[in-house]
């Protein structure tokens, strides 16, 4: 039994280990639940007025109203929602009752309706506001030129229309825009992978324990073999 302790040992431990991570994940699951619990009742809350020096850390998803004038240069941002293919936000300067310039996303197009002419249009929008963080190594380039934005980068596209650096995502507007549906702030694209990480654990110590086993059991009958062969 002498000669199978360390196997047995290091395989336990392993296991262990292995274990220990996959609770760890298991709690990190239910953090995340509570903060995207949590997310999503901010996001649904009354709406208020825009705060006159919107904070991006604080006023993340803050619901809001406010009514104004939309622009009439768009930016379009290429996005794809699995309901709806390939498309477009579309983004504008939008001038409030009080004079404020924001930035308004007003929500969808599909991807033949780029360049369809929306006039300036007046409109009470209840949305939230946000500061997208959508770009990394692998974005492309925007393409300002042709008018191909990969990324809502608040602050490019407020220099781009002349606005606060402050952007509204449209969850409804009154009245309603026709050719263009709203998509909403949700908490979708918030990754919460934990649950498969914690299975992974899991599997890898199952998988730990068997070449374990399987292990003690080979050696075990190799000596079984040796002995009957003396």
């Amino acid at each position: 039994m002498r000669r199978y302790l360390f196997a047995l040992i290091a395989g336990l431990g392993g296991a262990a280990v292995l274990v220990a991570l996959g609770v760890w994940q298991l709690q990190r699951l239910e953090w995340k639940e509570g903060v995207l619990a949590g997310i999503e009742a901010r996001i649904g809350a009354a709406p208020v007025a825009v705060p006159p020096a919107p904070d991006p850390r604080a006023d993340r998803y803050l619901p809001v109203r406010a009514t104004g004038t939309t622009g009439a240069r768009e930016l379009h941002v290429l996005v794809s929602d699995k309901a709806l293919g390939a498309g477009f936000r579309i983004v504008t300067a939008f001038e409030t009752e009080t004079g404020r310039r924001l930035l308004l996303d007003r929500g969808f197009v599909p991807d033949r309706a780029k360049e369809a002419e929306r006039p300036p249009a007046a409109l009470t929008v209840t949305g939230n506001l946000h500061w997208p963080d959508e770009r990394d190594r692998f974005t492309p380039g925007d393409d300002v030129a042709g008018n191909w934005w990969f990324a809502r980068d608040v602050a490019r596209m407020a220099a781009a229309l002349g606005t606060e650096p402050v952007l509204i995502v449209a969850r409804a507007t009154e009245p309603t825009q026709e050719g263009i549906r709203p998509m909403p702030v949700g908490t979708e694209g918030i990754p919460n992978n934990h649950l498969g990480y914690a299975v992974q654990w899991f599997g890898l110590a199952a998988v730990w324990l068997g070449m374990t086993a399987l292990f003690i059991r080979r050696k075990t009958a190799r000596a079984g073999t040796e002995r009957s062969a003396a």
